[in-house]
């Protein structure tokens, strides 16, 4: 058995331009990148926070602070909107039960404000 499970997450980055015209992509900070450990041409979901749109496209390398969807997945985006991308591994079921995703939390510039691992903790149920 193979499990599709969350590798790299960004979270809330905000868009800072949509190019139609562009072949298709998400272009992505260097330092976001990094910081995720995102590869370059690796497929990711893109979920968008202000208008619940869910799309996949592949990551390049941006300029500093940026995160620019082009192609057709600008047509999902607005500047300013809110995004979650996520990239995915597939792990049997040994792995997936030790697996830790990392995910990168951001300010409103795209700069890293926090970076952890998800794990059991982190995503237990919190008492009423």
């Amino acid at each position: 058995m193979n499990l599709s499970m969350l590798r790299a997450k960004i979270h809330r980055a905000t868009v800072t331009g949509a190019d139609l015209d562009y072949e298709g992509s998400v272009s992505i900070c260097p330092d976001l990148i990094k910081a995720s450990g995102l590869l370059i041409n690796e497929r990711v979901d893109i979920y968008n926070c202000n208008n619940g749109a869910r799309f996949s496209t592949y990551v390049i390398l941006g300029n500093k602070g940026e995160i620019c969807l082009n192609g057709a997945a600008a047509r999902h985006v607005q500047r300013g909107d809110l995004v979650i991308i996520c990239s995915y591994c597939g792990l049997s079921l040994e792995e997936a039960k030790k697996h830790e995703p990392s995910v990168v939390f951001v300010d409103n510039k795209n700069r890293v404000k926090a970076k952890r691992k998800e794990d059991v903790k982190n995503n237990k149920k919190k008492k009423a």
